[in-house]
């Protein structure tokens, strides 16, 4: 009885259990998108210690998954429709699972190349899973949406908060390696969806192919937007530990508030859908999120005593310049296809703009000799943040009144 349930197809089962599983599949899938990558941070200087690496070296670390996102993401869409949604948001699991426990292996070749393969299958599943959302979820996609960015901020919190005690007792390729329930727990769950074989929903992102999207000023404003916003936050992620740290705090503290900082990222993608239907544009919104930001960096600049309520801060503003980045997608186009146009470029350009942050931002403390220096930067760059976030913010669209 029991081999006879194992092999019936998933289509035989009752459409609620089945809409269930599916469901927690995809929150299981959601959790891979952030904790493999910014569980580094916290154990960043026993691998510059191990590997006596510089600081732009150990910035790299970080800049080889969003060079992954930039460059795969846009292609993500056509692998999906060789083989179709479900098997390759496995096959981005596997690709995941397999990049963590090469970048624990010990050798410094295998954390980089490691590293880079998770970034590729994060990029892959980063692309295909909201598209596997609205085809399943039509009616409920902010509330999918919210519930599959709080996964991911929590995974992350535990990763970062966990890695501190875990290197401290079993050393820092047990805290890299941990990573590996993530993906494994997915899979097995998602592959229950094996049997199915779908293509990705119209408006999922694919590559750049230049046209008018490419030459709208909005469209650049977007692209700025979410782009200045992924470089300041992946710069953060990878190097608040080490901030706090010179600033006096403890490494278990330092990285528990890297976990505060990463689960804060999640809570705007509970509310901030509905508030934004309320506003005629977003301006206004793109000007408070962008000031929110900055405020943190300034924070944790001038007072890191109070670096609880700055990590806060910057995680809750970035995270929500995220989710309204996302709708600017759907505001600023005039149909499907335009708004995978606009997705695939503000990907590709917005996560290479990115890639340089992290090795940027180590060159310039060895540059200045502080991360005061280093912060104070990044809070100018969020003045021109929110200045792509106000001009994006306009009740406008591509092709239309400029």
């Amino acid at each position: 009885m029991s081999s006879d349930l194992a092999d019936r197809s998933l289509s035989e089962f009752p459409a609620a259990p089945r809409t269930a599983l599916l469901l927690i599949g995809l929150l299981l899938v959601a959790t891979n998108f952030r904790g493999p990558v910014t569980g580094v941070a916290p154990v960043l200087g026993q691998l510059r210690e191990a590997f006596a690496l510089s600081p732009a070296e150990a910035g790299l670390l970080t800049t080889l998954p969003l060079l992954a996102f930039g460059v795969v993401s846009p292609f993500a869409a056509l692998f999906a429709r060789e083989y179709g949604l479900e098997r390759s948001l496995f096959a981005s699991l596997l690709l995941i699972a397999g990049g963590v426990l090469l970048r624990s292996a010990g050798l410094a070749w295998c954390l980089y190349l490691g590293t880079a393969v998770i970034g590729v299958g994060i990029a892959v599943g980063n692309v295909l899973l909201p598209s596997l959302v609205k085809r399943d979820f039509p009616a409920r996609v902010a509330t999918i949406t919210g519930a599959c960015a709080l996964t991911m901020g929590v995974s992350a919190a535990l990763m970062s908060a966990a890695a501190v005690p875990v290197a401290a007792h079993a050393g820092w390729q047990m805290a890299l390696g941990m990573a590996l329930v993530l993906p494994v727990l997915a899979a097995l769950v998602w592959s229950r969806q094996l049997s199915q074989r779908s293509a990705p929903a119209p408006g999922t992102a694919s590559a750049p192919h230049g046209g008018p999207v490419w030459h709208s000023a909005i469209a650049w404003q977007v692209t700025l937007f979410i782009g200045t916003n992924s470089l300041l936050y992946y710069l953060v992620i990878a190097w608040l530990p080490t901030i706090l740290t010179a600033a006096g705090l403890s490494a278990t503290t330092a990285g528990s508030l890297h976990g505060v900082m990463q689960l804060a990222t999640a809570v705007p993608g509970l509310f901030l859908g509905p508030l934004i239907g309320r506003f005629k544009d977003q301006k206004l919104i793109a000007a408070l999120l962008s000031a929110l930001l900055g405020l943190g960096l300034l924070g944790l600049a001038l007072w890191p005593a109070a670096a609880t309520l700055w990590a806060a801060m910057f995680g809750f503003a970035s995270g929500g310049t995220f989710v309204l980045a996302l709708i600017f997608m759907g505001l600023r186009t005039r149909s499907p296809q335009q708004a995978a146009t606009l997705s695939g470029m503000a990907q590709c350009v917005g996560y290479l703009l990115a890639a340089g942050g992290p090795s940027a931002a180590g060159w310039l403390h060895d540059a200045i000799g502080s991360w005061t220096g280093v912060l104070l930067i990044a809070a100018a760059m969020s003045v021109a943040m929110g200045v792509c976030g106000v001009l994006a913010g306009r009740d406008r669209t591509i092709g239309g009144a400029s």
